[in-house]
């Protein structure tokens, strides 16, 4: 049976854990994986921790505030050193639903991926996301499309799976802050095979977005500028 790492990062999320926790443990039932929840607490300031304490999960609490990127990595260096076959992350506001994770595992295996992206726009079945956002999004498909010649069309997804050769490189090097569409870049240009396959998703059950409407252009640029920098130090 092959180990599966689902990699949680909480940043007050007390409200939809105990519902997504609950999820994954259903899927043990029907899948011939293993699937073990890695909730990293980023440091949240309401009861996420004491919460995450009392389900079937395993609990990194983290002293201080890292960010999206480095809760993520924390999961990744986990999964890495205790020899998990696969790191899948899974936001803990129930954004995206655990009965989902088999679309990415067989779209891997399926297609002999490294990387396998849940993405909401390649049927656009479930929640859509703000238009704010969808114009965000599509903005980093096209700067990806330009750099690397491939498609991605959900770039912010962080509902993604990988395989052992994408942990080791996200275990030297993950961005961090707002990582998703960096990430991206740096997998392609180390030659890992990135795909995506179709997911419902839906509206966050608790807690608040990380970005809120006047980070938005702010969000863009750092991003924007991560990402080529990664591209061109990748071609050194």
């Amino acid at each position: 049976m092959k180990k599966v790492a689902i990699i949680i990062p909480c940043f007050n999320e007390q409200e939809a854990l105990p519902l997504v926790i609950n999820e994954i443990r259903q899927l043990n039932k029907i899948e011939s994986y293993e699937y073990i929840p890695v909730v990293i607490n980023d440091c949240s300031i309401d009861n996420t921790y004491e919460v995450a304490k009392n389900l079937q999960c395993i609990v990194l609490n983290l002293p201080v505030n890292l960010g999206i990127g480095g809760a993520v990595q924390t999961g990744i260096k986990y999964a890495f050193e205790n020899n998990f076959d696969f790191a899948l992350q899974l936001d803990g506001d129930g954004q995206h639903p655990p009965a989902e994770i088999e679309k990415l595992i067989h779209c891997m295996t399926d297609q002999n991926l490294d990387v396998v992206i849940g993405s909401r726009f390649l049927r656009r079945n479930g929640f859509q996301s703000s238009i704010a956002r969808r114009m965000g999004i599509n903005f980093f498909k096209g700067l990806i499309k330009i750099l690397t010649s491939q498609t991605i069309t959900d770039a912010t997804s962080g509902f993604r799976l990988l395989n052992k050769k994408a942990i080791n490189i996200a275990y030297e090097y993950y961005p961090d802050e707002y990582p998703e569409p960096e990430a991206i870049i740096l997998y392609i240009k180390n030659h890992l095979n990135v795909g995506e396959v179709a997911v419902n998703m839906r509206e966050r059950i608790g807690g608040t977005s990380s970005i809120g409407t006047f980070a938005s252009l702010y969000y863009m640029f750092k991003v924007s500028i991560a990402i080529i920098f990664t591209f061109i130090r990748s071609n050194k």
